[in-house]
């Protein structure tokens, strides 16, 4: 098992692990929220759909700040950039084409987030912890096309991205706990 090696990389692992821990929370309230919408974009559909990805930028932030001190946060800033630029698509397609629209950028940016999470994963694996995360890239790239290529289906509808966003949330309680084993070095 791939443990944290420096007093450094455990307060990196424990500030993580508290971020990781926030995401899931927000992730179930959120796929929650969406559920209780029944993917419609009405006004609550849309904040919701919009939120998300502005909450994966905070989310960033925090994980940039608190990770410094291991070099140069590059996919970090690459997410950020990729997630504000969602918000922005989202809030435009769910007004000018509705649900599918919406769905069409929710899954572009379903693979380009996942395929950064996915590498920001590798470079952090000596950390411990972060399988759950390369794992949970790879699905997001072939959820992310799930979502484009059902965006052009009869009847489109956003309740899967609450189940993405579930899912979502399980490998951030997974990669949580693994965190707070790899820091006490088990």
């Amino acid at each position: 098992m791939t443990t944290v090696d420096s007093p450094t990389a455990g307060r990196i692992a424990s500030a993580l692990r508290r971020l990781y821990f926030v995401r899931f929370a927000f992730a179930i309230v959120w796929a929650a929220l969406m559920f209780i919408t029944k993917g419609q974009l009405g006004p609550l559909g849309i904040a919701l759909i919009v939120l998300y990805p502005l909450f994966d930028v905070a989310a960033a932030i925090v994980d940039a700040r608190s990770s410094r001190a291991t070099g140069p946060a590059l996919g970090l800033y690459v997410n950020i950039a990729i997630s504000l630029l969602a918000a922005v698509g989202l809030a435009i397609a769910a007004a000018s084409s509705g649900v599918p629209g919406a769905l069409l950028v929710w899954g572009v940016w379903a693979v380009v987030s996942g395929l950064v999470q996915l590498v920001v994963g590798v470079v952090r694996r000596r950390m411990g912890g972060q399988w759950p995360m390369i794992l949970s890239g790879g699905i997001s790239v072939l959820a992310g096309a799930s979502f484009v290529m059902g965006a052009s289906a009869p009847n489109p509808s956003l309740t899967n991205v609450a189940g993405y966003a579930v899912l979502g949330g399980i490998f951030f309680l997974v990669s949580a706990l693994r965190l707070g084993r790899a820091a006490k070095g088990n």
